[in-house]
């Protein structure tokens, strides 16, 4: 929608609509659909105030807590940020200088060596020092030492997700989120079966509540990413991953395009076809954006419903390094273009329980877009007793994040792990805590 209000309209109607999202939160849903229609292009994101441009339930009733209208824990300091504040890094001269790695800083590396002598050998790591002003320093650990990603893929399929988008609306990125918010899907058994469980908030009632996804669910295209990145639901990952998919083959057709008419296409196209064509909608965009299939690669559905109807084709790895990449091509605006970049990267601001890394205590005023994984396998042995995230077969653990802290401190860091017997999650956040500590006094 083209804007042609003067400057001194636009400063009138952005005041207008913070004074309309404030009685928006305590009456009825109508003029969700009237400030998205009025609000310019830069306003159309979020985070926690995010929900009348994305019809993302639970942020309205993060708002309300905030707001104080709603008791119940408050949001950490770090977690407070609003749309405006949520920014890009590196599109800059010094993101031009990092179309490769740099060097290893010897200072920094030395400092990351000595967190390592007593931890497992299999631990991983690549970490990138990117704060303004400063200069750009570099420290790795078996950067290219590859990983079963678990749930850290997700960050493949919601490239593939902004990239479908994109062949949809080549010229309108609002018609993108507009897409993203109206088009509601149904899980199906794509979804099942997952034990992460998803919010459900509505915001006439104020009634809220968690749980497993069943197969009637219904959200927006907006909610199934919000529940893969934000909580890691399995089965949102699936639904995701199918509509892509679906995104792919119907192109133009797809906002119309029926359930039934979906599940006639997955029951008539071999299994071959969809194979491939799963693949390649969550493996090109890394490619894109150089990284190589070696490197990282997604082959397989998140959920065993989904895996019954598309199998997996060739595994799934990752490394540090690669994952490294990832972060940097988002900082750089380039996964896509600038705007999905930039909603990827809201999308992973964690407005919702910190785990693993992520819950560091040094990390509680620092703003953290973070995405963890993990799977585990076990076998009969005797004296063991497998429990979750304690496999004795495998036992990966993985964390991506990076962190913004209020003093102008900016870091990425890729954090990959096998520790065979062990929840990891307290060592990881040991060196959260750690990794933090040498970037601020490096």
């Amino acid at each position: 929608m083209k804007n042609n209000l003067s400057s001194k309209n636009k400063s009138g109607l952005k005041k207008w609509i913070r004074k309309v999202f404030t009685l928006r939160l305590k009456r009825n849903t109508l003029f969700l659909f009237i400030l998205f229609l009025i609000a310019e292009p830069a306003l159309q994101a979020y985070p926690i105030d995010g929900y009348l441009l994305t019809g993302i339930r639970r942020l309205a009733r993060l708002q309300l807590i905030l707001n104080g209208e709603l008791k119940d824990a408050q949001p950490i300091a770090g977690a407070r940020k609003k749309i405006a504040e949520v920014h890009l890094q590196l599109e800059n001269a010094k993101g031009d200088s990092l179309l490769v790695l740099p060097k290893v800083d010897a200072g920094l590396q030395k400092k990351l060596n000595a967190l390592f002598p007593n931890l497992d050998e299999s631990y991983s790591v690549a970490l990138l020092d990117i704060t303004p002003g400063k200069q750009i320093k570099y420290a790795s650990r078996q950067e290219t030492k590859g990983f079963q990603p678990g749930s850290v893929g997700k960050l493949a399929v919601i490239a593939g997700l902004f990239a479908e988008l994109e062949r949809l609306y080549p010229n309108s990125f609002e018609k993108r989120q507009e897409l993203l918010r109206t088009k509601f899907v149904r899980a199906g058994r794509w979804a099942i079966a997952d034990e992460h469980t998803v919010p459900f908030y509505n915001p006439d009632t104020k009634e809220f509540y968690k749980r497993t996804v069943r197969e009637d669910d219904v959200f927006s295209l907006y909610e199934w990413a919000d529940h893969m990145l934000s909580v890691s639901n399995n089965g949102a990952a699936s639904v995701v991953w199918r509509e892509l998919i679906l995104m792919h083959h119907f192109g133009v057709d797809y906002p119309q395009l029926t359930e039934s008419e979906a599940d006639e296409f997955f029951k008539i196209t071999p299994k071959a076809v969809l194979q491939k064509l799963a693949v390649q909608v969550v493996n090109e965009p890394l490619q894109a954006i150089g990284i190589e299939e070696n490197e990282w690669r997604l082959g397989s559905m998140f959920t065993q419903g989904a895996k019954s109807i598309i199998p997996g084709s060739g595994g799934s790895i990752g490394s540090p390094q690669a994952l490294l990449k990832y972060l940097i091509a988002l900082e750089r605006g380039k996964i896509v273009d600038h705007n999905s970049s930039l909603e990827i990267k809201r999308l992973l601001y964690m407005t919702d329980r910190r785990i693993r890394y992520a819950s560091s205590p040094r990390l509680s005023n620092a703003a953290v877009y973070f995405k963890s994984g993990s799977l585990y396998q076990c076998k009969p042995e005797e004296g063991f007793s497998c429990k979750k995230y304690m496999g004795n077969v495998q036992n990966y653990m993985n964390s991506v994040a990076i962190i913004e802290h209020p003093d102008g401190t900016v870091y990425l860091v890729a954090l990959m792990s096998n520790v065979l017997r062990k929840n990891s999650n307290v060592d990881h956040l040991v060196l959260a805590s750690e990794i933090d500590d040498i970037i601020r006094k490096n």
